[in-house]
């Protein structure tokens, strides 16, 4: 193989496992806690793994607890791609939103349709992950994850939404002077520098004329 070839393999294998990690890259984000009465709403739980490279298999059950009880009750389960959802209240109104097409599960979201004040109560969402490493028994990890959710006619904004949005427009509206104080600036001083360069060809000029006139005189004295 000729140098240039090895070099394209190696280029592309470089980018294959860059293309690897970002697509095995995974953040863990708090739910939403606040859904709006007959609409849909996202509870999500997200779990990583701390060693993307590891295999691993996951299942995830979903558990609620209503405000007026005090045991949880299982009402959904993931597992081998597969959902089931357990409780009669919430038949028809559960689908996974969560990692798809995969049994190594990272994101375990779900996804309540048509949610009602009855839904208002914690949910808990609970992995079950087996971890299998090349020269060690597998290990099996619980993580449990925790939300309280709060069923309301009409979705209020938070005080740090609404002061995100003033500062936005604030800085917009900064700018946007700014430029055109720049623009402002900008054009008197390239007036300025014209009128200059103005001002110097005709003093150029008048000196050149004047010189011609003195040499002409000089000329015609001389004849």
């Amino acid at each position: 193989l000729s140098a240039m070839t090895l070099w394209w393999i190696k280029l592309k294998e470089m980018h294959t496992a860059q293309s690897s990690l970002c697509h095995g890259a995974c953040v863990e984000v708090d739910s939403d806690t606040e859904a709006m009465a007959s609409k849909g709403f996202r509870l999500g739980c997200i779990s990583c793994k701390r060693r993307g490279e590891v295999h691993a298999t996951a299942s995830v059950n979903w558990y609620f607890k209503a405000s007026d009880e005090t045991d949880f009750s299982l009402i959904y389960i993931y597992e081998d791609i597969a959902e089931e959802v357990i409780d009669l209240r919430f038949y028809g109104r559960l689908m996974w939103n969560g990692s798809k097409n995969t049994k190594d599960l990272q994101d375990g979201s779900i996804f309540i349709l048509n949610v009602t004040y009855n839904d208002t109560g914690t949910y808990k969402c609970t992995f079950f992950r087996v971890l299998t490493y090349k020269k060690s028994p597998q290990i099996e990890t619980n993580i449990t994850k925790i939300i309280t959710l709060n069923v309301v006619p009409q979705l209020t904004r938070g005080m740090a939404s609404i002061l995100s949005e003033v500062m936005m427009y604030v800085s917009i509206i900064g700018l946007q002077f700014w430029l055109v104080v720049e623009m402002i600036y900008c054009y008197r001083k390239i007036s300025a520098a014209g009128e200059e360069a103005l001002r110097e060809s005709a003093a150029e000029y008048l000196a050149i004329a004047s010189e011609s006139k003195d040499n002409c005189a000089g000329v015609q004295e001389a004849e």
